[in-house]
């Protein structure tokens, strides 16, 4: 089956030109399934290319999924066209308001690691949406900065500031191959990173929690949270193969006005030759890490959405 989005988001022409399956509204009503919701708290200033990653990745399954986008209500982006932003997405208090429950919610991570989260502008609504997820949605993924941001809210898990920038593809270990997330990974694999800051082995341990991918070198990667029934990525499965290339070159590009040391990102370009293609060598595991989620979701998910909050069903981790 395929995901569901409205014909004129610059995703549904994007994803069809992929060979990804996508839908009309008007199509979708044709099917007697109920689909599964999944919403998008897009924090990323390039809202459009934010979408294109991560419908790719939760497109890809068998069943039927509706997307919605989300944004946080007075936070204003700068980067994403205001007529965009008024037909695609709802501000996060309208949501609310409106009483409706998701199966799942993708939290992404967003440009503002250097400040502390209680100084983030919009971070009392962010934490309100934290605690709005354990009543009205099924399970939750916090990807990057809005992964931290979770465990911090609920664990009280700091992040640490790093002297230098974790930037490139490394390698990681899964320590957890039996858990359904991790169905068909590899022993280890590689994964983009793109980070000035990091979260803890010991202390994400100490707080009960299980680091599912670990890499020796940037640390953990991917954490699970039953009690909240939420998921936790630090680093970047959904990204495309040019991007980090394109944060390469926006560093560069900033170098000019600030004069920061800009590095090379690690394992990516062939030979260290930015000229070269990079390959990507995660998308694999990106589609298994999703499908495996939006899997999980589909098997636990109460038939009745409005029973999400009110009766407890456990994700089977």
């Amino acid at each position: 089956m395929p995901i569901k989005l409205p014909s004129h988001l610059p995703a549904f022409d994007a994803l069809s030109r992929e060979g990804v399956m996508v839908m009309s509204e008007d199509q979708a009503m044709r099917q007697d399934i109920r689909p599964l919701r999944i919403g998008l708290l897009n924090l990323m200033p390039k809202k459009i290319q934010t979408e294109n990653q991560f419908a790719r990745l939760i497109g890809a399954t068998p069943l039927q999924i509706e997307l919605s986008l989300i944004r946080m209500s007075e936070h204003q982006t700068r980067n994403t066209a205001a007529e965009h932003m008024a037909a695609f997405y709802r501000p996060f208090e309208q949501v609310a308001a409106s009483g409706e429950k998701f199966d799942g919610l993708i939290i992404t991570g967003a440009p503002i690691e250097h400040l502390d989260f209680e100084d983030v502008t919009y971070w009392d609504e962010l934490t309100q949406v934290f605690d709005w997820t354990q009543t009205h949605v099924h399970s939750t993924f916090g990807v990057c900065w809005g992964g931290m941001a979770m465990i911090n809210h609920f664990h009280g898990v700091p992040k640490h500031l790093l002297d230098q920038k974790l930037f490139g593809c490394y390698r990681h270990m899964n320590f957890e191959p039996q858990n359904p997330l991790l169905r068909g990974f590899s022993d280890d694999l590689v994964m983009p990173v793109s980070r000035w800051t990091e979260m803890r082995k010991d202390e994400i341990e100490a707080s009960g929690l299980r680091i599912l991918l670990h890499s020796g070198e940037v640390g953990p990667a991917l954490v699970e949270d039953p009690a909240h029934r939420a998921l936790y990525v630090f680093n970047h499965f959904e990204y495309d193969s040019q991007s980090l290339r394109e944060e390469y070159e926006r560093d560069l590009a900033s170098n000019q006005v600030d004069g920061a040391t800009i590095q090379l990102p690690v394992n990516y370009f062939p030979d260290d030759d930015p000229a070269k293609t990079p390959l990507n060598r995660w998308r694999g595991h990106a589609h298994l890490l999703y499908g495996n989620w939006i899997s999980e979701i589909y098997e636990t998910t109460p038939f009745d959405i409005a029973r999400i909050g009110v009766e407890r069903t456990d994700l089977r981790l």
